[in-house]
């Protein structure tokens, strides 16, 4: 009988049988990801391309983005929308500094037929005047009611030190919605999606019949001129405090340049920066949140872009506690500097850290999700073989080497609105 009063045997991960998607080529400039054999009719295609906001204006990239099939000369936004409701579909695009996101998802049987209804409305796209005034206010509204809160104004601060002097820098302003015409987003749509797929990521049981068709289309976008901003870093250090009369709490963000999976520092520091803030029992947390009180909640991340990453911290506190909360923060990295991590407090994050990757993987989506994460930065999936053995091998030495690299008060861009 099962003795529900002695907790199972922790094992240990060694390896994940991770199952390499199939490689397509469309051209020479776009590759396809198939993930097959899926236990289910589930399937799903994304479409990369290369029409972040860094690529051309950014209020023009975003509100492309944000009507890209919203009609065409004879379909209007909502024939659209009932055209995937009809094949039981669903649409979404997402938008970041690089590149736009299209993901459809649809039955494995439909999902020809959807991305068929997607491509002609996407080819077909004519930005109606109409539909432009309509997001453009929605975006004046939303963006005037971010600019009250703390957390947007810091956030926004932070991102303009951080990357100053490159095009990571620039922000949407609200006098910048005015400057957007009709012709502008016909042009990025033009350059930036129909010229301008970076690469696929396709999902599902899919006969050859139904693929080879799906291929033929994707076949059809043609290759642009390289969008890739360029970038060096030349951030900011030191402490800027925006005051917000009235505000009864203080948004913080504190961080530095840093690296992405590339770097060999990259697993170890994975451990560093959970054991700082980047779990629920992080000493962040455990500081200012629960013995201080300072906070609803606090963590600490690691950012990452194929060509950089950094690290940030971010929570909200009370403006009269702000300065006291910015010692504490110092004060934890100090400990992790000049005093070794414990065995105990070491091997409960290693086993957090590995259990999440081990959630990461469950299921096909999943697993296709983290093969994009390391193909993008142009690794192969022995990586996670390699973050295993990292994660299991760090030493409460190396993380102490780690913190006095990286974690210098006085290297931090410290930023706080409130």
């Amino acid at each position: 009988m099962l003795n529900r009063k002695q907790a199972p045997p922790v094992q240990r991960i060694e390896h994940i049988a991770f199952i390499e998607p199939e490689v397509f080529q469309l051209c020479s400039f776009v590759p396809v990801f198939w993930r097959k054999q899926l236990p289910n009719e589930t399937s799903k295609i994304e479409l990369h391309f290369a029409a972040g906001t860094t690529t051309h204006q950014a209020v023009v990239c975003s509100l492309c983005a944000g009507m890209l099939i919203s009609g065409t000369p004879t379909k209007n936004a909502l024939r659209i929308q009932r055209g995937f409701d009809a094949l039981g579909a669903y649409y979404d695009v997402s938008i970041s500094q690089d590149e736009a996101i299209v993901s459809l998802y649809a039955l494995s049987s439909q999902l020809v037929a959807a991305y068929q209804w997607f491509h002609t409305c996407l080819f077909e796209a004519c930005f109606p005047e109409k539909e432009i005034r309509e997001l453009i206010n929605e975006r004046q509204q939303k963006i005037l009611v971010q600019q009250q809160k703390v957390s947007f104004i810091a956030q926004r601060q932070f991102q303009q030190q951080l990357f100053a002097n490159t095009p990571y820098a620039q922000l949407i302003e609200y006098a910048d919605f005015a400057t957007v015409t009709q012709q502008g987003l016909q042009e990025v749509h033009q350059a930036a999606y129909l010229n301008g797929l970076l690469r696929v990521y396709l999902i599902g049981n899919i006969e050859q019949k139904p693929l080879q068709t799906l291929l033929d289309l994707l076949g059809q976008y043609g290759k642009g001129q390289s969008r890739t901003a360029a970038f060096e870093w030349n951030h900011q250090t030191g402490a800027i405090h925006i005051e917000q009369e009235g505000a009864l709490q203080s948004a913080v963000r504190i961080g530095r340049p840093l690296f992405n999976k590339t770097h060999p520092d990259f697993c170890a520091f994975s451990v560093l920066n959970t054991i700082l803030g980047d779990y629920f029992g992080s000493r962040l947390m455990s500081n200012i949140r629960e013995d201080k009180g300072y906070t609803y909640g606090i963590g600490s991340y690691l950012v990452e872009n194929p060509r950089f990453g950094y690290f940030v911290i971010g929570t909200e506190v009370g403006v009269n506690t702000r300065e006291a909360t910015f010692r504490e923060i110092e004060h934890e990295f100090e400990r992790l500097k000049t005093e070794l991590i414990g065995q105990e407090e070491l091997q409960l994050v290693q086993n957090y850290l590995l259990g999440q990757l081990l959630k990461s993987a469950d299921g096909p989506y999943a697993m296709l999700d983290l093969f994009e994460g390391v193909q993008t930065m142009g690794l192969e999936l022995s990586f996670y073989d390699r973050y295993i053995h990292e994660i299991k091998d760090v030493s409460p030495r190396r993380l102490q080497e780690l913190a006095q690299t990286y974690l210098n008060w006085d290297e931090m861009l410290i930023i706080s609105a409130g």
